[in-house]
């Protein structure tokens, strides 16, 4: 990414996140979120129509790894804007059905569009010359509507399904933390444990999440029975602390570059050292 996209999308986050800090009311937070991203991506337009002669492989960067993070957060917020303004009035029951009605239309899109999230997913390039060169559109790659409505100057066939792709993730994500927070109560009320001792989590909130990931994907609680959620609420009662969106802190555990799993590397390094150690005392 050139240095002027990386600081445009540096300052936009940069005020997406004073929005969320700032700003308490779900509804006005998420369309004062729209609306500054709407800017961004107009200012992204400029500076990229600037310039009038790129090469394939920088339009295929810019139209696969750029245009579409500044795009997600358009398509993330805009989400949450529908998604709480649809907000149905009763009870809890009424409310979770509701938002699983939600996560529903997400796994469509997804089934629907499975060949292309597969292409992205795994980190495939074979058909990039199709999907992200303007004018290259073919209408047997299942193309979103949107595309006939956008300005062909500024987008490609596949740039927006990108976008999506991603944005659906924050989606998920924020669904699945509401119904979560909705189940707390509940499942405090229904948990028989009580700690005789208080023991605090000190270290990060990544590495906690890192290992309660680990564990559920190992299967060892309940033979593998235990959701994820359930799992996440047990170490948040036990250790005392609140892990917030933790599934978007495991798509950005996901997204590192090297060691994926750097607080489990660390825990086997340092048992196999105070092993070794150990070993040296007999």
């Amino acid at each position: 990414m050139s240095a002027k996209f990386k600081q445009l999308l540096s300052d936009l986050n940069e005020q997406l996140n004073f929005i969320n800090l700032e700003m308490d009311d779900s509804i006005a937070k998420s369309e004062k979120s729209v609306e500054i991203t709407l800017k961004a991506i107009g200012n992204l337009k400029k500076q990229f129509l600037k310039d009038k002669s790129i090469s394939t492989d920088t339009e295929i960067d810019f139209f696969k790894n750029i245009k579409p993070k500044f795009a997600s957060l358009y398509i993330y917020h805009n989400a949450i804007f529908k998604i709480e303004t649809k907000m149905p009035h009763g009870g809890d029951r009424i409310t979770k059905k509701y938002f699983n009605k939600e996560l529903k239309k997400l796994k469509r899109y997804f089934d629907n569009n499975l060949d292309f999230y597969n292409y992205h997913r795994t980190g495939s390039s074979f058909l990039d010359f199709k999907y992200f060169v303007r004018g290259n559109h073919d209408v047997k790659l299942r193309l979103d509507s949107f595309y006939f409505e956008a300005d062909h100057n500024f987008s490609t066939s596949h740039d927006f399904k990108i976008a999506k792709i991603l944005a659906h993730d924050l989606v998920q994500v924020y669904i699945e933390t509401k119904i979560l927070k909705m189940g707390k109560k509940e499942y405090k009320e229904k948990s028989q444990l009580e700690p005789k001792g208080k023991i605090v989590w000190t270290g990060s909130k990544v590495a906690l999440t890192e290992l309660f990931y680990a564990l559920h994907t190992k299967g060892v609680f309940n033979n593998g029975a235990a959701e994820l959620k359930e799992i996440a609420s047990y170490f948040e009662e036990i250790f005392n602390i609140d892990l917030g969106q933790y599934r978007r802190t495991f798509l950005e555990i996901r997204e590192r570059k090297s060691d994926r799993t750097k607080f489990l590397s660390t825990l086997v390094q340092e048992l196999t050292k105070r092993m070794d150690e150990t070993d040296e005392t007999f």
